[in-house]
């Protein structure tokens, strides 16, 4: 695997997170399913921790990647990109607690956070 793959794992790991954020998610609606939900979180967790690990070595070699394009779609994506890297940093000391509450059975404090 070369640094060129990285962007192809990056997508792969957060999807695979997206996809066991909702299991787990479904699991904890559907009641009484406590030990899959906290399965599927921890290995939302993993394939997260594990992105964020990818993403930050293939941009410590390869750098900042400029946007290809100079037309309507420019102003677009940094639109997009420019809260989403906000709200990304935002969130880590929100998801550090709901995981710490939550392992700790802390489960009232846990909900008032995901919520």
């Amino acid at each position: 695997m070369t640094v060129r793959d990285l962007p192809a794992l990056n997508a792969l790991l957060n999807a695979t997170s997206a996809v066991f954020l909702i299991l787990g998610y479904v699991k904890i609606k559907r009641g009484r399913q406590k030990d899959k939900h906290k399965r599927f979180m921890l290995a939302a967790l993993v394939a997260s921790l594990l992105f964020l690990t990818s993403y930050l070595i293939y941009h410590s070699q390869v750098g900042s990647v400029p946007y290809p394009y100079h037309d309507w779609t420019r102003p677009l994506y940094f639109l997009i990109l420019i809260p989403h890297v906000i709200l990304a940093a935002l969130m880590v000391p929100f998801i550090v607690l709901a995981v710490w509450h939550a392992l700790h059975a802390r489960f009232n404090k846990h909900k008032r956070i995901v919520r």
